[in-house]
């Protein structure tokens, strides 16, 4: 980060006291499905799942793909040959990678044939449209991860997602040009998606509005994580871990601080380390926990976040 900071935007400081060490950047030649078709492959081999025996594919994307009117799900599905699976793709940003694990367990309820599935999440920054290190108040890397789900597998049991929608402030975030209501026109100048500094327009610019959002938005993750476990029968204070997105140091100290869980067992450290991939983080972060010992079977997780729209999310898995 220090090294690069200043190629993206003057206000070095206060980029650097979000406490991200580094994030990740694609190559200009390496596309959102690039990604997404590296990190299934691993997964796939890593399974020993054959992509032809794959019932279902979810797709969960934070930034537009590759083409506009176009389908990175069914793509995906061609690339990996896996011609017999549904394919799903769930664009609602971030918090894809915690809603498409309901999806999951929705398609394998509603089809009681369905008994393998590949979930995918990623995130690829069209830095065409916005500055990944200007645009928010997280740092947004580039990158895919996958896991393969079976029905009946006796480890990472989904028990139960619960999702909380706020429509009022669907227009934080959307970019003015290139949607039906005005479409791009030859000479335009490239347009830019709105920024999370907009949403200061839509509190008038008064701070104490502002902060009150703010609080509310933490509040709702503590909510949506009550929710979830009430409806997975656990108790809260019994998660071994909550994962969040991996957003900067003084929103995660405010969310452990609410959700009244110690920093270390949140994900403070992956996030610091890699940066922000949208709907890909929960899906990275997870493994990188049970890797390093932090999980043990059995654990309860809570896999939590905010994304646009806006929605707060929060899954809950058995390890």
């Amino acid at each position: 980060m220090a090294d690069v900071v200043s190629e993206y935007t003057p206000d070095v400081e206060r980029v650097l006291a979000y406490g991200y060490r580094a994030v990740h950047r694609a190559g200009d030649d390496v596309g959102l499905t690039d990604l997404s078709e590296d990190a299934a492959r691993r997964a796939l081999e890593e399974s020993g799942t054959d992509p032809a025996d794959l019932d279902l594919l979810v797709f969960a994307i934070t930034d537009v793909p590759e083409y506009l009117y176009w389908d990175p799900a069914a793509e995906l599905q061609a690339r990996l040959g896996a011609h017999r699976a549904e394919a799903v793709l769930i664009s609602q940003g971030c918090h894809g990678g915690i809603t498409g694990f309901d999806t999951l367990a929705g398609r394998f309820a509603t089809h009681p044939d369905y008994r393998r599935a590949l979930f995918v999440g990623a995130n690829r920054t069209c830095e065409t449209y916005w500055n990944r290190m200007a645009t928010h108040s997280l740092l947004f890397s580039d990158g895919a991860a996958a896991t393969v789900a079976d029905r009946g597998h006796d480890r990472f049991r989904w028990l139960a997602s619960e999702v909380i929608t706020d429509g009022r402030y669907a227009d934080f975030f959307l970019m003015e040009q290139g949607g039906a209501a005005l479409p791009f026109t030859p000479g335009d100048e490239s347009p830019a998606a709105r920024d999370a500094w907009d949403m200061m327009e839509f509190f008038d610019y008064d701070s104490d509005r502002f902060e009150a959002f703010i609080d509310l938005m933490n509040d709702r993750v503590r909510e949506v994580v009550a929710r979830a476990c009430k409806r997975a029968g656990v108790d809260p204070g019994d998660l071994a871990r909550v994962v969040l997105l991996n957003d900067n140091r003084q929103t995660l100290t405010a969310l452990a601080e609410r959700l009244d869980v110690p920093l270390d067992r949140t994900n403070l450290d992956f996030s610091m380390e890699h940066g922000h991939f949208g709907a890909a983080d929960h899906l990275l972060t997870l493994p990188h926990h049970v890797a390093s010992g932090d999980l043990r079977d059995g654990d309860l997780v809570a896999l939590a976040g905010m994304g646009r729209g806006m929605h707060w999310g929060c899954t809950v898995v058995r390890c």
